[in-house]
C-alpha cells in the first residue's frame, strides 16, 4: 500500500497510510536483490518468448507481479504493470488499448464504489477529533472489574479504534502507545500486555465500516451492504473469544495480570460510576455512529453509500464538536486532503486488481486452478481446510490488502465452481489476512510492535523483546485458528445477518 505525508494527530506517528494509520514496519525483500533481478528477467522472458503458451504467460506474469511486492514496490503498480504486459503478450497492443480506453471509468465510476470516499472521511474525521485516547479509557472505566480487566478493555477500544480507523496497524500504534504502560505500571506481565495488543485490531477489520471487504466487494462484485453485514457477527465474536481468553489468563495465573489478577490494582481508584458515565459521555457518538451505519443497511433504510454519508456527516459533527477552540476547520481539512489521497490509492488499486482479473481470464491461469481443485476431488471444506493454511503462508509476507488483491482473482472461478459463498468467503479471507500480520515468525505487526516497545515510555524499564512479542502472539494463535475453522464449518456466522436484511 502506498503512504503519504500528512499533517498527524497528536499521538500519531510522523509517516501515515492512506486512513492515516501508522506505516507498517518495511522490512527488507525477502528474496535478494540479484536473484529478484534474475526472476523478473526470467518472467520477463517467459511472456514475450516467442511461441509462449497463453497459460505460461499468466503464470509468468503473476511471477513478475510477487516479485515486485517482495521488492516493496508499491502494490497497485505491482499490479497493473506485469497485467498489462502479460495482455500484451497473451493477445497484443491492441487488447491493452481497449483495455485502458475503458476501464479507468468503468471500475471507479461505479456508484457502489462511492461509498469508500464516505468511510475513509468517516474514519479519519473520528480519528482526527482525538477520539482514540477517549476510547481507550472508557475501556478501561467499564471493563476494568474483570480480571485481567485493562488488558481486556485494550482488546475492546481496539474493536472500535479499528473499525473507525480502518487501519489495524494504526489500531496497534495507538494502542501500544497508550495501553502498555499502562499495563505495565498496574503490574501486568510484559507478554499478557504486548498480546492484548496485538489481537485488538482483530475484529476491527469485519466490522463496518471495512474497507477491505469493500474492497473485496468490489473485486468480486458482491453487493457491498449485505458484505458489511456479515462481517458484523464473526467480527464480535472474535473481540469476545479474544477477552475470553485474556480473562481465562488471567483466571488461571493471576500473577500475569498484576497483584490482584487485574482487579483491585492501580487503577482502582480511577474507576468508579461518576468515571465510567464520564467516559461513557465522551465516547457515546463513536456507537451511536456504528448502530446508524449498521443498522441503517440492515433495515434497508439506509443503502452502503447512504449509509457511508451519513456516517461522514455524523463524524463531521462530532470532530466540530470535539475540536472546538482547537482549529476544527484544520482538522477537517486535513480529513478531507487525506480521503482524496487515500480514494484515489483505493481506486487505483482497483482497477490493479481488474486488469489481473482479465489477464488471468485471457490466459485461463484462474481456470487451471480451479480444475486442479475439481480434479483433485477436493470438497468445499477440504479446499477451505487447504486455504487456510495458504493464506497464514502467504501473510508471512503480504499485507491483507495486497493479499487480498492478488489471490481472490485466481480463487474467484473456485468458488464458483464449488458453490461457496463469496459474502462467507470475503468475511474468512479478510480475517485470515489479519490473522496471519500477527503470526510469528514473520507477521507484519509483530515488527510494528517491537519497534513500539523498544521507547522507554512504552516499555517502563522493562525488556522487551522480539521474541516476547512473538510468544504474546502464540499465545492467541490455537484460539484463532479454531475459530477460523469454525466459520468454515459454521458458514451462517457469517450469512445470517445478510440474510435476515433481505428477508426484510
Amino acid at each position: 500500500m502506498t503512504t503519504t505525508r500528512t499533517t498527524q494527530p497528536a499521538g500519531a506517528p510522523a509517516s501515515a497510510g492512506p486512513r492515516g494509520e501508522a506505516p507498517p514496519a518495511r522490512r527488507g525483500s525477502p528474496l535478494p536483490l540479484w536473484v529478484s533481478v534474475v526472476l523478473l528477467l526470467a518472467a520477463g522472458t517467459g511472456m514475450f518468448l516467442p511461441g509462449s503458451a497463453r497459460e505460461t504467460i499468466g503464470l509468468c506474469a503473476v511471477l513478475f507481479m510477487l516479485v515486485l511486492i517482495f521488492m516493496k514496490v508499491p502494490i497497485g503498480i505491482a499490479l497493473a504493470v506485469p497485467a498489462m504486459a502479460g495482455l500484451v503478450a497473451a493477445s497484443g497492443p491492441l487488447a491493452l488499448e481497449n483495455v485502458l480506453l475503458a476501464l479507468p471509468y468503468e471500475r471507479v465510476a461505479a456508484w457502489t464504489l462511492s461509498v469508500i470516499p464516505m468511510f475513509v472521511l468517516m474514519g479519519l474525521l473520528l480519528w482526527r477529533s482525538g477520539i482514540t485516547t477517549e476510547l481507550y479509557d472508557a475501556g478501561k472505566q467499564w471493563l476494568g472489574w474483570l480480571p485481567g480487566g485493562l488488558a481486556v478493555g485494550t482488546t475492546a477500544a481496539g474493536t472500535g479504534l479499528s473499525a473507525i480507523s480502518g487501519s489495524t496497524a494504526g489500531t496497534t500504534y495507538a494502542l501500544a502507545r497508550i495501553g502498555i504502560p499502562e499495563m505495565l505500571k498496574a503490574g501486568y506481565h510484559k507478554r499478557l500486555a504486548v498480546g492484548s495488543v496485538i489481537v485488538a485490531g482483530l475484529p476491527g477489520q469485519l466490522i463496518p465500516p471495512s474497507i477491505l471487504l469493500v474492497l473485496y466487494a468490489g473485486i468480486t462484485e458482491t453487493p457491498i451492504g449485505p458484505q458489511l453485514l456479515a462481517g458484523v457477527v464473526p467480527g464480535i465474536l472474535i473481540g469476545a473469544i479474544c477477552a475470553g481468553t485474556l480473562v481465562s489468563i488471567s483466571l488461571v495465573r493471576p500473577g500475569l495480570a498484576g497483584k490482584d489478577g487485574g482487579i483491585g490494582n492501580a487503577d482502582r481508584a480511577t474507576t468508579d460510576w461518576a468515571g465510567r458515565w464520564r467516559t461513557l459521555l465522551a465516547v457515546w457518538p463513536v456507537p451511536v455512529l456504528v448502530v446508524v451505519v449498521i443498522g441503517g443497511m440492515f433495515s434497508g433504510a439506509f443503502t452502503a453509500t447512504e449509509a457511508g454519508a451519513a456516517g461522514a456527516l455524523g463524524a463531521l459533527v462530532l470532530t466540530i464538536w470535539k475540536k472546538w477552540g482547537d482549529h476544527p476547520l484544520r482538522a477537517i481539512g486535513q480529513a478531507a486532503i487525506g480521503t482524496i489521497t487515500a480514494a484515489g490509492t483505493i481506486f487505483f488499486l482497483l482497477m490493479g486488481a481488474e486488469i489481473l482479473t482479465r489477464l488471468l481470464s485471457v490466459t485461463r491461469v484462474a481456470t487451471l486452478f480451479t480444475d486442479w481443485v475439481l480434479g483433485a476431488g477436493l470438497s468445499a471444506t477440504g479446499f477451505l481446510l487447504l486455504m487456510l493454511v495458504v493464506y497464514i503462508f502467504l501473510g508471512t509476507f503480504l499485507e491483507s490488502m495486497p493479499l487480498l488483491l492478488l489471490t481472490v482473482p485466481i480463487l474467484l472461478p473456485t468458488l464458483q465452481a464449488l458453490d461457496i459463498s463469496l459474502l462467507w468467503f470475503g468475511v474468512f479471507a479478510v480475517f485470515m489476512g489479519e490473522l496471519a500480520a500477527i503470526t510469528p515468525p514473520v507477521g507484519i505487526l509483530s515488527f510494528i510492535l517491537a519497534g513500539i516497545v523498544k521507547d522507554p515510555e512504552v516499555h517502563q524499564g522493562q525488556r522487551i523483546t522480539l521474541g516476547d512479542v512473538f510468544m504474546a502472539a502464540i499465545w492467541f494463535m490455537p484460539l484463532c485458528a479454531a475459530y477460523a475453522i469454525l466459520l468454515i464449518f459454521f458458514p451462517e456466522l457469517a450469512t445470517w445477518l445478510p440474510s435476515l436484511g433481505a428477508a426484510g
